[in-house]
């Protein structure tokens, strides 16, 4: 019996612990702290992120893993839980991007009338969930992780009571997202009923030598596991609760999702499609370059039919946007079931995902800052904004180029490059086409929101109408010191990633499965 007990590496599993623990700390503190006294609870979130963020630093120097096969007959390889480079680079953009989304929430919960405990509560356990994900090395885990960080999302969505619009986002979230973990659950049962085990590298030995009686059934199990994380990562045509959610949810929740949402989805992907199923390559290598195709095409099209002056049209010019987006994520894991070394297509996808977050997050934070104002947050809101806020609309600016990929955002260029040359090494000259056009349509319209910041407020009759009627409310009402902390933080990510882009390609590629 003795080789049965398992001894816990605590130390690698520090991260999406410490983000649990404070969540429960933060709900029995919500039972005994009195209304007054609420605002704390935002700060014991903050804290809790920071010091999860910091327990990423012991696990730098090595490799760990835990909750290991043991006893005789099991391969010594096979473990639950890994904390590799991979792992910790994931953990580092979750928590990054849980820790500016809770610096935008701290003003909002005031704003929107949320109740506190349950919102922190419910971000935390979702960061937890997200924490866990890239770390989990069988499929149990895989998809208890992904529940984890999808569950309390949902209800994070619908927080706002008494908001249809808030309301009927959450349950198209829900719809769309239980669909997804239904599908997941079955391919996942159809390959542990071929391979017999659940260890993502003991599936790929699995299916390498699958019965041939087994083999459809395997087949079947390997397409619906991917389509299930498909759903989770906004891929067309599972794309379709992307704009309503973010619009009906509260900002720092949009954000949240575009971010870290798409990052569980995404580490999902490669994990199983790389690490279990890499016998399957030539199946989801195609498969996955024709969802990049279709859904980075569909995500630029609709952004660039938003209208400016329609009621929300920057958050969903935001939401289709991060589509788009979405199918330049997919480009390089595609390339990797074509690579010989997969690791280096995965490198880049790592590398887009870091650029992206940290620039996406800022224009969300922005757009939060012009929503205390303009609760209709229509892209003509931003007109003049430079007039207004200078600060913030060099940062919104700087942020939007960035995802354009255009100077001074050298980041995003260089995050564009390298995903456009991943497929490029990988054979597929088509797609690098279609991601330039896409490149191209996506061009038209950040550049059109760049040039409403800096157009004068009397640029239109309309434009001036709506200045004159702003103008004696609040011309410059406070920014909260968390909400210009976000902004701040994310525009000096963006500008030292733009000074020095190669250290992003070279942490990214430090995260070699």
């Amino acid at each position: 019996m003795g080789s049965l007990v398992q001894s816990v590496d605590w130390l690698a599993i520090a991260p999406p612990t410490v983000t649990a623990v404070v969540a429960l700390v933060i709900l029995v503190a919500d039972l005994f702290l009195p209304e007054g006294r609420k605002p704390l609870l935002g700060r014991i979130a903050v804290g809790g992120l920071v010091l999860a963020g910091l327990s990423l630093l012991p696990l730098l120097d090595g490799d760990r893993s835990t909750f290991c096969l043991t006893g005789p007959g099991t391969s010594g390889h096979a473990c639950s839980y890994a904390a590799d480079h991979f792992t910790l680079v994931i953990q580092f953009l979750v928590l990054g991007g849980a820790l500016l989304t809770a610096l935008l929430s701290v003003s909002a919960i005031a704003d929107l009338g949320l109740p506190a405990g349950e919102f922190w509560f419910l971000l935390l356990s979702s960061a937890a969930g997200a924490a866990l994900l890239p770390a989990s090395r069988d499929l149990a885990t895989l998809v208890v992780a992904l529940e984890v960080a999808s569950l309390p999302a949902f209800a994070l969505v619908g927080l706002r009571r008494g908001d249809r619009r808030s309301s009927e986002a959450a349950l198209k979230f829900f719809l769309s997202s239980v669909t997804a973990t239904a599908v997941t659950l079955l391919g996942v049962s159809f390959v542990y009923a071929a391979t017999g085990t659940l260890h993502l590298t003991e599936v790929a030995d699995g299916l390498t030598g699958v019965d041939p009686r087994l083999a459809t059934l395997a087949q079947a199990g390997v397409a619906l596991t991917l389509v299930g994380f498909a759903f989770k990562t906004a891929a067309v045509p599972f794309h379709f609760w992307v704009p309503d959610t973010y619009v009906g949810a509260p900002l720092p929740i949009a954000a949240y999702l575009s971010v870290v949402g798409k990052a569980v989805g995404f580490t999902g992907v490669i994990l199983v499609a790389v690490v279990a199923f890499p016998s399957y390559a030539d199946v989801w290598g195609p498969a996955l370059a024709v969802l990049a195709a279709l859904t980075m095409t569909a995500g630029n099209v609709a952004a660039l039919r938003q209208r400016p002056d329609r009621e929300h049209s920057a958050v969903r010019l935001l939401a289709w946007s991060s589509v788009g987006q979405a199918g330049y994520l997919l480009v390089p894991i595609a390339a990797a079931g074509y690579a010989d070394d997969p690791g280096r297509a995965i490198g880049s996808t790592v590398a887009y995902a870091l650029m992206y977050a940290a620039v996406n997050l800022g224009a969300f934070a922005v757009a939060a800052l012009v929503a205390r104002t303009s609760p209709a947050n229509r892209i003509d809101d931003y007109r003049g904004l430079y007039a207004r806020r200078p600060a913030a609309a060099l940062a919104q600016g700087f942020f939007l180029l960035c995802l354009a990929g255009l100077p001074p955002g050298i980041i995003g260029l260089f995050a564009k490059v390298t995903v456009f040359s991943a497929a490029v090494d990988a054979g597929l000259g088509w797609l690098a086409v279609v991601m330039a056009v896409n490149v191209v349509i996506a061009l038209y319209y950040y550049l059109q929101w760049t040039a409403v910041l800096f157009r004068s407020p009397e640029g239109t009759a309309e434009g001036a109408a709506e200045g004159a009627a702003e103008a004696p409310a609040e011309p410059a009402p406070r920014v909260p010191a968390p909400l210009a902390t976000a902004i701040a933080l994310a525009a000096v990510l963006g500008v030292a990633l733009s000074g020095a882009p190669q250290l992003v390609l070279r942490f990214a590629s430090q995260a070699l499965l």
